[in-house]
């Protein structure tokens, strides 16, 4: 029995690569149709203007409708095509000087008449006749729906009404959108995008008529304002989700997905999906941000920042997917400058106003245009079950490829029963089978590269031949080759819309980026010699009980510092210096995608003189194994799903490209270094 599966397991082997080519070839055609996703729709940038931000800076003019007015002719000018309406509140009609407010105490004081000690009402007046005809009806429904008493109320012939609630209280109460704002916006020719809570009680009809106005004054899409969508209760009642989103079918408005939440907004996803993902991914520029551009600093250093918001902007259309960028503002009391400022005149200036490197033609020039932004139109043909069935199996056969350098004996049991296991979790969940599938099989590829590179780096050492720098450059190649399945498994396995808009997220971003290494290590110290697996236990345990120096401890606190580091810029919360941040700013403006400094500056150049060094040195494998570093990264390149495929793969033909020339370079320098010991050491010894 033993002698018939050891049979079947060496035919198995044979094979394995064939199997692991086939799954990666069937990829190929669904990441083409992911590229022609991200290339053929979605491609309208639009920046958005918080309208609320901007009345709140206007109370601080000498002439507030004045001020706005100026500044919604400056949006325009400057490429802010859209402005974000808030469902209203007392506090924001005052804002915009259709109202005004009174206290109980401050009614008495201004029509010198006596007010019960008892009450604490709300006291309105309405500025303009306009006013009155348009909101009065809106806040008299808001408030009976609260069942909160209004009556009506005047002073000197000015019409209002008294609110039988706290003003406090009441200022907090929502209702909808201002239509006197929203037509001015429309008039001037601004596209309205909605800020949509979840404050007031979910009533089918009365969502209906507000998505039916909303849809007169052209808006096509929602910013959800809180951390709950309109109409959600729990996870587990969705009820009023579904009929929400028949409403927002209804009248053709979508959703903006905000970008680097910490916490997610509850029955987003659902929504979303109940839209068919009619969805675009919004970045935020926050009031924080702008206060920023505030500061007291040289107009060299506020013209850097400028700059400074310019590349995030850009970079954020680039290369993370975002259709629409969200401009939050205020005012700010500088006490240097005595007078109060805003970030606006600088915002404006980071958009268009510091040349070519400003945010607009820069968009432009890397194909996007301008206008309301839309969502991705997926490119979905059927026959891409039948590649993801064979991409599943060369998946799996990666995996057991993986193995079997450790391991070969057991490859076709472990082919076996991954089959039958992830089959069990497709049954059970296909986004964890999916995911699941996605990080293993794409863990294994780098791994499996430098294995295979160190095989070959070891042979090389044992039978040298033919040009080292010819070899080096092959074996880089070769490897990145290799690590490009794990690229094919990411991309094909998780091909849906809702990881572009990061509705979903591919997780365990660290484990990709330490796994490789440890393997790869674990592979070079006890399985890339030939000898028995009574001696590689002998030799681990020889490792464990060596005795403990100074210099190893040194060495151990050495390489945790390190480790503790590259985790620390991965992911979408990685750090980085000052200077480095300089430094991807300078490649990113010079090339317009910027390759990853790791790859390129270290683990790229190391691995190809390595490759050149394998020749003479035993020790130069130990180079090679540096190289898992860029070779993880490559893979984690296509990690980030929110990112193009076109932008990602610039990034790795840049990062082998100049990781090449680098390496070639120490090369050079290698080879002077050691001509050069090799013939005045001896001189200066004699």
């Amino acid at each position: 029995m033993l002698g018939t599966y050891n049979h079947w397991n060496k035919l198995f082997l044979k094979g394995l690569w064939w199997l692991v080519i086939l799954g990666m070839i069937a990829a190929i055609p669904v990441a083409y149709q992911r590229h022609e996703t991200e290339q053929g729709s979605g491609r309208k940038v639009e920046f958005v203007m918080d309208y609320r931000d901007l009345l709140e800076i206007s109370d601080t003019q000498t002439d507030p409708r004045k001020f706005m007015t100026t500044q919604l002719q400056e949006m325009k000018k400057h490429g802010i095509h859209s402005a974000a309406i808030y469902e209203a509140t007392l506090n924001e009609l005052k804002l915009s000087r259709r109202i005004e407010l009174f206290s109980s105490h401050e009614a008495m004081a201004l029509t010198q008449t006596p007010i019960s000690p008892n009450e604490n009402f709300t006291y309105l007046l309405f500025s303009e006749k306009d006013a009155e005809q348009k909101l009065q009806p809106l806040i008299n429904q808001t408030f009976s729906s609260l069942n909160v008493k209004t009556r009506p109320w005047s002073y000197k012939n000015q019409p209002g009404m008294i609110i039988e609630m706290a003003m406090d209280d009441a200022m907090l109460k929502t209702m909808d959108p201002d239509p006197i704002t929203m037509q001015m916006l429309k008039d001037q020719g601004f596209t309205i995008v909605v800020r949509m809570s979840n404050r007031r009680p979910f009533v089918a009809n009365q969502m209906d008529a507000l998505l039916g106005q909303l849809q007169q004054f052209g808006v096509k899409r929602f910013i959800i304002d809180g951390e709950t969508v309109p109409g959600f209760v729990s996870e587990k009642d969705l009820k009023n989700i579904d009929i929400m989103a028949e409403l927002m079918q209804k009248h053709n408005i979508g959703l903006a997905a905000i970008e680097l939440q910490k916490t997610p907004q509850k029955g987003f996803n659902s929504l979303a999906k109940k839209i068919h993902f009619n969805v675009v991914r919004l970045h935020s520029f926050t009031e924080k941000d702008g206060e920023k551009l505030t500061e007291n600093i040289t107009e060299e250093e506020l013209k850097s920042r400028e700059q400074g918001v310019a590349d995030r902007f850009v970079l954020a259309v680039k290369d993370r997917n975002i259709r629409m960028v969200f401009l939050n503002a205020h005012a700010v009391k500088s006490l240097d400058k005595g007078k109060i400022i805003n970030p606006l005149d600088a915002i404006y200036a980071s958009l268009d106003g510091i040349g070519e490197d400003s945010t607009l033609p820069r968009i432009q020039k890397a194909g996007y245009v301008f206008g309301p932004a839309t969502s991705f139109q997926l490119v979905h043909s059927g026959w891409q079950n039948a590649a993801k069935v064979l991409l599943w199996l060369g998946a799996i056969g990666l995996i057991t490829l993986t193995i079997s350098y450790f391991i070969p004996e057991i490859a076709l049991a472990v082919f076996v029963l991954g089959i039958i296991g992830s089959a069990g979790l497709l049954v059970l969940n296909s986004t964890t089978f999916s995911q699941a599938l996605a990080l293993v099989s794409s863990t294994c590829a780098p791994t499996l590269a430098i294995m295979f590179a160190l095989r070959t780096g070891r042979r090389k050492l044992e039978n040298p031949g033919g040009s080292r720098l010819a070899f080096a450059i092959w074996l880089l190649l070769r490897t990145s080759l290799i690590s490009v399945m794990g690229i094919l498994c990411i991309v094909g396995l998780l091909n849906q819309i809702n990881y572009m808009y990061v509705l979903d997220q591919f997780r365990g971003v660290s484990f990709l980026h330490l796994a490789p290494i440890a393997l790869a290590a674990l592979y070079w110290l006890l399985f890339s010699e030939k000898m028995t697996y009574g001696g590689r236990v002998t030799r681990a345990r020889q490792m464990l009980q060596a005795n403990i120096s100074v210099l190893w401890i040194i060495a151990a606190a050495a390489i945790a510092g390190a480790g503790m580091y590259y985790l620390s810029r991965t992911g979408n919360e990685g750090q980085a210096s000052a200077f480095e941040r300089y430094f991807r700013s300078f490649l990113e403006n010079t090339l317009g995608v910027r390759p990853r400094t790791k790859e390129f500056l270290i683990a790229h150049p190391i691995f190809l003189l390595g490759g050149y060094l394998c020749f003479k040195y035993r020790s130069a494998l130990l180079l090679l194994l540096v190289g898992v570093i860029g070779q993880a990264s490559i893979v984690d390149t296509f990690a980030h799903l929110h990112t193009p495929l076109l932008i990602s793969s610039i990034r790795i033909v840049y990062g082998l490209t100049f990781g090449t020339l680098i390496g070639l370079a120490l090369i050079v320098v290698w080879e002077i270094v050691s001509r050069s010991w090799n013939r005045w050491v001896p001189r200066l010894s004699e």
